[in-house]
Formats: structure tokens, sequence, C-alpha cells
């Protein structure tokens, strides 16, 4: 009897990872939301906690955002809201903390251990400063790029399903195409969604995560998040990360072809 083989990335077994020396990756995020805590806004708050990782992430930028209220009586306010990003010398590795979320995201992903091992030591400061009770969201999500020669052959480095019309006639008088699906996982109680497509030179759709450049691109961004109201419990949650990590490198995976990974330094 032949076995059969679950090629579902949503359900199938993760793959073994194969290293790419010249990834695509451009961010990797990872991202808890909790219920506000308005001592964050408080300046010696934030000081505290800037005085714990400092020796890591000596840069401080603090982010001010204009939030509109709308009431009942279609009456505006406005509030102000602060986000206080920290990075280290390089620029490679940020944290960014709000009153109601901790951001975690690098731009040179090395290892999924490495990622998670900071996410981990985070959240250990989280407990330690914070004290937090729930938590509404945790997300991780990973971004590709691809641009240059291997852009004009993405439809070949791609499943078919993924390459639709540009691996057509039309792909050289395409500008920007862009693809939003979005799948249910009832196991892990999560979503992804997942963005993929062109976008044309100097042209972003996410201005924080994905840095416009001065030539056209081919993105993959894929976002798993659970919305399930939880209690903050660190092993919970680093469970539940080294899950999403391997969830999404599943649908990588399946995403691309080996001649993909060849093309950026894998051994296949």
């Amino acid at each position: 009897m032949l076995k059969v083989i679950n090629t579902n990335p949503l359900t199938a077994p993760p793959p073994p990872e194969v290293p790419l020396k010249d990834t695509p990756l451009v961010r990797v995020i990872a991202q808890l939301r909790f219920p506000p805590i308005l001592s964050i806004e408080d300046t010696k708050f934030v000081a505290s906690f800037q005085e714990a990782i400092r020796e890591e992430y000596p840069i401080l930028q603090p982010v001010q955002a204009q939030n509109l209220i709308f009431n009942s009586e279609n009456a505006v306010s406005s509030s102000t809201s602060t986000t206080w990003c920290f990075s280290d010398v390089d620029r490679i590795w940020r944290i960014s903390l709000a009153n109601n979320a901790v951001t975690i995201d690098t731009t040179k992903y090395v290892s999924r251990k490495e990622f998670l091992s900071r996410l981990e030591k985070l959240l250990n400061l989280l407990d330690e400063r914070f004290q937090l009770s729930q938590i509404e969201r945790f997300g991780m999500r990973y971004i590709d790029r691809v641009s240059g020669q291997n852009l004009h052959e993405i439809s070949s480095l791609i499943k078919p399903e993924m390459a639709g019309i540009i691996s057509s006639d039309l792909q050289e008088y395409m500008q920007q195409i862009l693809h939003e699906s979005v799948f249910i996982l009832p196991v892990e109680e999560a979503l992804i969604a997942a963005r993929w497509g062109i976008v044309p030179g100097n042209v972003t759709f996410d201005p924080y995560s994905i840095e416009a450049i001065n030539e056209p691109s081919w993105i993959l961004d894929l976002d798993m998040s659970s919305t399930k109201e939880q209690s903050f419990n660190i092993d919970s949650l680093m469970q539940k990360a080294n899950s999403f990590a391997a969830r999404l490198y599943t649908f990588f995976r399946w995403v691309v072809n080996d001649e993909f990974l060849r093309r950026y330094g894998g051994e296949v």
C-alpha cells in the first residue's frame, strides 16, 4: 500500500530547515498585545525598562501617533500615543514598546533559535516589569523579498498557484499586483494572513515593516496570529512561538521550489 504524504502546508509536519546563505528574508517580527497599561506612558517607568535592555539596545527613538476617536454623535476627539523604539547599534534588532503591545523584530534573521531566544528574554523582562496577567493577541510574521534577476524569473521559482497571472505574457507590462488570503487553523486556534505579489520601486504597503527600495520586487508576507484571550504564561507563549515559526516555515517551503532555495544559497 502506498503511503499518502500530507503536502498541505497548513497541516503537514514541518520539513527539515534548509539554511539560506543569502536569505531573502527582510524582516521577522513577533508581537504581543495586552490590555492597556497606563504606567507605560510614564517616562520614569519607561526609563526603568530602558535600563534593563540598554546594553543590547542602546538607541532610543520615540515615535508619536495621533489617534482620532469618534463618539456616538460623530464628534471627533484626538489623543497622542507614544511607541518607544529601542534598537541595537547596527539597527538590526528593535524592540518597540507601547501601552498595549510589545514587538521584537530583526532585519538580519540568522536562525529560529536566536530569534526565539531574544523573544523569551523579552517575555521574562515583561513579566518582571509589568506583571502581565492577560494577553489579547500573539503573532509572528516573516517577510521575504525577491528582486533583480530572480524577480524576472519568479514565476519559475514558486508554485504555479502562487505565480498566477505573473506567469502569463502580461508580466512585462505589470507594475503592481498584490494578493491576500486568510486561512483558519483550528488546531492552533490561529489565522495565517498571506500577502504576496509585485510592488513597484519606491513603493511599500507597510512602511513600518517593509522599507521601499528603488527597484521593483516580489514580496511574500506571512503573518500568523492568535486572538484568543489567554493568561500570560511564558512557557505557553514560547511553545506557541515555536509552533508558529515552524508553521510559517512550512508555508514558505510550500510556496517556493528547490531552485528558489538554490538561488539563495540553500543546499537541497
